[in-house]
């Protein structure tokens, strides 16, 4: 006789989970106080857990509350999380409680997360970019249990993430259409919340937080911090790549060069009549300096990962720009920014700390694994690619009837870092980190390979011009100051890549090395942005410098 089988396995698994949890329930909602009871009825050992904590919005009181599990009831757990930020995601490991990671950024707990790799208190399946995580959700690293955090839940259960939805309709989806458990902190519950960015049928219970989840202002850079040599690095990419290659959509990575080349779009940019002929569409996070920008004129739209905290306002008075819904609030989606800045972009620029001699670039050095983000989807080529771009058909090769143009993806970065550390090495620390966290490749950032343009404070170098990788290393060397391998180029090899256009110096682009002055920002500060926004930007009151 042949042994019927079940189909229903997990939605069954499912089911006895949350009857098990039955008497903390009423419907759908919980107590506050009855959270720890709560996820130690729901969650089992060796579960596959994500804890909603990207770049800025955080599921803060229930990372307090796992962390606060009977270990001998939930232990090895399997983490997921985007981002590693907070103090508790760690401890989890520290206790027992989580004994594996999947993850794509750090930054906050690189230096702890590397000494525990190093302590073997902490096993690490793989290091992602944001898009790569998301996608293995549905795949191989299907969850049982997903902790997310809303701004707002109405009393059917349905979520409002307002302008910080960034991953969680995606962590969600994963979870509700596979029998996962769906576990909500809320800040506030409503009759009816101001629109539905989750419906309640996907979500299977709501905990009211004690407190409003933690939400950093992660990309906002204060102009009074921005230096000379910055100013100097953004006015050559300007000239030598924006304007050379008729860039119309970038990301920008986050940092104080990009900064800078937001803030010299209104004044350096309309000098050289650049206005309406570069970058109107951009995908990244809702900078403040961009803002003089927006109101000079110079972008169409933004769309965006996340929110910015303080932006609020300004977002909802500027539709035509942002992406914006019928109440008022921006819809942000980190999964669709990360496709949008893969596929649909000209330019990702951004920046890194270390870049090896062949051009290979990571932020996972000694003692400190911080991880990637979303750099290498924004900073790769990417090969599915089919539609085209005046900038990226600039990148084609001549002579090939079968050739096609290349995203152009720029490193920017000083030749010393801010520890005084050289940029530019022969070697990654990475590839020791691979050693230490037994990891099966080097986790590099941006490869060599997808790597168009290189600019540092002593100029350019054009990556994709290069036909050996011999004549690539001489262009990095050209560029790469006075750091050990910066030292090893000479006169004569630097007069033949100028010639060849392969490396230009600010001289080459027309840019006078004494015009890169602070007063050539649009803002000095961030009371100026205030002021370019009409008083519609609120900075948080960790960056104001006023009264």
């Amino acid at each position: 006789m042949t042994e019927v089988k079940s189909w229903t396995t997990r939605r069954d698994a499912k089911r006895e989970r949350l009857a098990h949890a039955g008497s903390l329930l009423d419907g759908k909602f919980a107590q506050t106080e009855d959270v720890v009871a709560l996820l130690e009825h729901l969650i089992k050992p060796g579960d596959k857990v994500v804890l909603e904590g990207d770049n800025q919005k955080q599921a803060s009181f229930l990372s307090q509350a796992l962390v606060r599990v009977d270990q001998a009831r939930v232990h090895d757990l399997h983490m997921i999380m985007s981002s590693v930020s907070r103090p508790e995601h760690l401890d989890l490991f520290e206790k027992g409680i989580a004994k594996k990671l999947d993850f794509s950024f750090a930054g906050p707990q690189s230096t702890r997360i590397s000494q525990m790799i190093s302590d073997h208190k902490l096993e690490v399946g793989d290091i992602h970019t944001y898009l790569e995580l998301f996608a293995r959700l549905f795949i191989d690293l299907i969850p049982n249990v997903v902790l997310v955090a809303a701004d707002k839940v109405d009393r059917d259960g349905n979520l409002y993430t307002g302008f910080n939805t960034e991953e969680t309709p995606t962590i969600v989806e994963a979870a509700a259409f596979k029998d996962g458990i769906v576990i909500v902190q809320a800040n506030e519950i409503v009759d009816k919340v101001p629109r539905v960015d989750i419906p309640a049928d996907w979500v299977d219970v709501v905990i009211p937080a004690d407190e409003p989840y933690q939400l950093e202002a992660l990309f906002t850079r204060d102009p009074q911090n921005i230096t000379e040599l910055q100013i100097l690095m953004g006015m050559m990419a300007i000239r030598g790549i924006y304007e050379k290659h008729n860039v119309q959509s970038v990301n920008h990575g986050i940092g104080f060069n990009t900064a800078a080349i937001e803030l010299l779009l209104p004044t350096y940019g309309e000098k050289l009549g650049l206005k309406g002929k570069i970058v109107p569409n951009w995908e990244l996070n809702p900078t403040p300096t961009l803002i003089p920008a927006i109101e000079s004129g110079w972008v169409k739209s933004i769309h965006s990962f996340g929110g910015e905290v303080g932006m609020e306002k300004y977002i909802a008075a500027r539709p035509d720009v942002f992406f914006v819904g019928p109440d008022g609030t921006m819809r942000s989606n980190r999964a669709l920014g990360q496709v949008a800045g893969q596929y649909a972009v000209d330019m990702f620029i951004g920046s890194t700390l270390q870049i090896d001699q062949f051009g290979n670039s990571s932020t996972v050095t000694s003692g400190r694994l911080s991880g990637f983000g979303g750099a290498p989807n924004m900073g790769s080529n990417p090969t599915g690619r089919r539609h085209s771009t005046p900038a990226w058909q600039s990148l084609r090769p001549a002579g090939d009837p079968l050739g096609k143009g290349q995203k152009l993806v720029v490193q920017m970065v000083e030749t010393f870092g801010a520890n005084k550390k050289p940029v530019f090495v022969d070697h990654l620390d990475a590839e020791e980190v691979q050693k230490e966290a037994g990891l099966a490749n080097v986790p590099v950032m941006i490869y060599s390979e997808d790597t168009t343009h290189i600019v540092t404070e002593e100029g350019i170098a054009y990556l994709y011009k290069t036909d050996s990788m011999a004549e690539r290393k001489a262009a990095i060397e050209a560029i790469a100051g006075v750091t050990p391998m910066g030292l090893r180029s000479n006169a004569q090899q630097l007069a033949d890549l100028r010639a060849r256009g392969i490396v230009a110096l600010p001289e080459d682009l027309g840019v006078k090395r004494g015009q890169a002055k602070r007063s050539l920002l649009a803002a000095q500060s961030l009371q100026d942005i205030v002021e370019w926004s009409k008083g519609l930007y609120n900075p948080p009151a960790k960056f104001r410098s006023w009264s």
